[in-house]
């Protein structure tokens, strides 16, 4: 179960020292695709696996686990990972009478891997700080499947401290960890703009390929010559063929969260005047927006309307 993993640190940070992790009682809440995928390869590394989700089936589901009925229950955890869809689900779990920063013993970390914005991310660290816990923002590129096979990669941001304790851990839950700095909104930023691609991507695949079928042109020989010409990136390949073979279930991400995260980018660009595009390109907000087809709320454009769906191949 060796993993050939490597943590890339930013040019003013140091990569943290490791520590022995061994003994650690780990906690996961959220037993969503990514979440069950970390618990089971959690318990397989050996760790003492705690794990809560207001599923019971899905709590009870989790072989080699020990099922908690309720947050405060996670008191013997050492670490806890939150994986959870949104800003407002993390914060009532973590900051509500009786979530992780009134439950977390003293030196307890907790490593948040969802896709959340980078003011919540600050927000915790301070609170979790306050409580005298550590919080290390640890968001993920990949799959459910990517994760069952410990082949995600994880954006990782915090104090050296806490880092030292999380990082050993997250090597044996991936490929390759990136040290974002001690800033943990910087880790979610980044796992935002990754999605941003990944969102546009799957939208410029699905109309390319549209425009060379009702050209004459085959979807998969226009698929063979993209990605095997200047667009070969896993993302074109992984995505792409997923659009060619009508593969849209079951959906690796339903469109509510997929709109979730561009809101959060959108959001986060706003806010900080980092937005520039040229005079009369379309922006992202007017790109973006639900489909009129009844009961279809996907993000679609005019060229794809005819072949919305409810759900996306990631």
């Amino acid at each position: 179960m060796n993993q050939s993993t490597t943590v890339v640190q930013s040019s003013h940070d140091e990569t943290p020292a490791k520590t022995d992790v061994r003994t650690l009682c780990v906690g996961v809440v959220g037993l969503g695709h990514m979440g069950s995928a970390f618990a089971r390869n959690l318990i397989a590394h050996g760790y003492r696996t705690l794990v809560f989700d207001r599923n019971r089936s899905k709590r009870e589901a989790c072989n080699g686990a020990e099922p908690v009925a309720a947050i405060g229950d996670l008191v013997p955890c050492d670490v806890v990972f939150s994986s959870l869809p949104n800003d407002d689900v993390l914060s009532a779990l973590t900051e509500g009478e009786r979530g992780l920063l009134a439950t977390l013993k003293k030196g307890a970390i907790h490593i948040s891997t969802s896709t959340v914005s980078p003011e919540i991310a600050r927000r915790l660290a301070s609170l979790h700080a306050l409580a005298g816990q550590g919080y290390v923002a640890s968001p993920v590129l990949g799959n459910p499947d990517l994760a069952t096979a410990r082949k995600v990669f994880f954006m990782v941001a915090g104090s050296s401290e806490h880092l030292a304790t999380a990082v050993p851990v997250l090597e044996g839950l991936g490929q390759h960890v990136f040290f974002m700095g001690n800033d943990p909104g910087h880790a979610n930023l980044m796992k935002l703009a990754a999605n941003v691609m990944i969102a546009t991507t799957l939208e410029s695949m699905g109309e390319t390929l549209a425009l060379l079928r009702k050209g004459g042109i085959s979807a998969e020989t226009g698929f063979e010559v993209l990605t095997n010409s200047l667009f070969d990136s896993k993302v074109h390949k992984a995505y792409g063929g997923k659009i060619l073979k009508e593969q849209y279930r079951p959906a690796g991400m339903v469109v509510p969260l997929a709109l979730k995260d561009m809101r959060l980018a959108l959001t986060e660009a706003e806010s900080s005047s980092a937005r520039q595009i040229s005079p009369g390109a379309p922006t992202m907000k007017e790109e973006i927006q639900p489909c009129s087809t009844p009961t279809c709320h996907a993000p679609t454009t005019s060229t794809t309307m005819a072949n919305c769906r409810t759900d996306l191949p990631i």
